[in-house]
């Protein structure tokens, strides 16, 4: 088939069509992304998943093998060999272990962005129309070129048009996306945040994985500020029988655990990180698919109650709740099951601290996070 190209000079011109081809590794690095995701970041077990996929899709053929991928993700610095060195500090015999290395951790935050972001454009839903001048944003008059994220209101048609020129001529005028230019604007306030993912054992419980959506929205939201919002913070912390913080390379490695649901540690880590934020806005997000059942004791010891509603433990969240009121931090939960006691508790709970809950499928939970995350962020400002 013909390719027809318009020409400002000569009108249309017809040129043969060269299909494009496709890079091997592309086609497959965008599946082993996922199953990595899938798999915590354990290589060797994604690396088996991709075998059984070929052998049932086949994936790769005789001119690009598994081996020529692994080979690559090599080359191109995603994976590296680590050796065990012994007591004479010598490598032993052998292949070392694979690792992801940073450049791999980066490129499953990009993913999982434009996973969750592109449905967010195809669907209409939190694309960042709520940050269009004049609601939080004032152009400063500068310029820098379009990136990934930025917001398309802020395009300048005219400088856009100038570089288009330069770049490819009067006579074969055409925009691409390195040509385009925005206008830079400062955000009044900036925003800290503190997202809460639980990793208790419910998570993947009843044959549904419930922890990989929810490290993909952490993945893609963390990424977007970093883009979008760099002055803006953003922490991460789990939370199981105990709560501790984790740190943006951690996300592709988290799994559940062993654990009840100690919502009390959570919120209490997530407010003494926030306390230390100077920010005047802030706000915690809470992913859970449990109602709280764990707080520990003053000395030290856990209890635990799975069986409906405690009250002492739901007392406990409910004061952590008011504490985060008076401190003025909002925090919206995410319920990602429909247990009725997870509900009872998050509308005692969302009451208490004047937040808001959403009560969302797993398919949804990163258009509403993202959808949230943005009004949250306009409303303070």
């Amino acid at each position: 088939m013909d390719e027809i190209k318009f020409d400002f000079g000569k009108g249309f011109i017809f040129s043969k069509h060269i299909p494009i081809q496709t890079d091997p590794f592309e086609k497959v690095f965008d599946i082993f992304k996922e199953l990595l995701t899938h798999t915590s970041g354990d290589l060797d077990e994604a690396l088996d998943w991709l075998k059984m996929l070929d052998k049932e899709y086949s994936i790769f053929t005789d001119e690009y093998t598994i081996d020529d991928f692994v080979e690559d993700l090599t080359k191109k610095g995603y994976i590296k060999e680590e050796f065990e060195l012994d007591e004479d500090g010598n490598t032993g015999e052998g292949s070392g272990k694979k690792l992801l290395t940073a450049k791999l951790e980066t490129a499953l935050r990009e993913y999982a962005l434009d996973q969750i972001f592109g449905k967010l454009k195809k669907n209409g839903i939190g694309n960042h129309r709520t940050t269009k001048l004049g609601i939080g944003d004032e152009r400063d008059g500068e310029h820098k070129t379009y990136q990934y994220g930025d917001d398309r209101a802020m395009i300048n048609m005219t400088e856009s048009l100038k570089n288009a020129q330069i770049n490819h001529g009067i006579h074969d005028l055409k925009i691409t996306e390195e040509d385009l230019i925005v206008e830079e604007s400062k955000h009044k306030a900036q925003m800290s945040t503190v997202l809460m993912i639980d990793i208790s054992h419910s998570m993947i419980l009843y044959g549904e994985d419930r922890i990989t959506p929810a490290k993909k929205v952490a993945m893609a939201l963390v990424e977007l500020i970093h883009r979008k919002y760099p002055k803006d913070t953003i922490d991460i912390i789990v939370f199981g029988n105990e709560a501790w913080s984790i740190q943006v390379k951690d996300l592709p490695y988290l799994r559940v655990g062993p654990y009840h649901t100690n919502t009390v540690a959570g919120l209490e880590l997530a407010m003494d990180i926030l306390r230390r934020k100077r920010n005047t806005n802030k706000q915690i997000f809470m992913i859970t698919d449990g109602k709280p059942s764990c707080v520990q004791l003053p000395n030290g010891e856990f209890y635990k109650n799975s069986n409906g509603l405690d009250e002492m433990i739901v007392n406990l969240c409910l004061n952590k709740a008011a504490q985060a009121r008076k401190l003025k931090i909002p925090i919206t939960t995410f319920m990602i099951a429909q247990d009725p006691y997870l509900r009872q508790f998050v509308e005692l709970f969302t009451a208490q601290n004047k937040g808001k809950a959403f009560l969302t499928g797993l398919k949804g939970l990163g258009e509403m996070i993202f959808e949230d995350y943005e009004k949250n962020r306009i409303k303070k400002i």
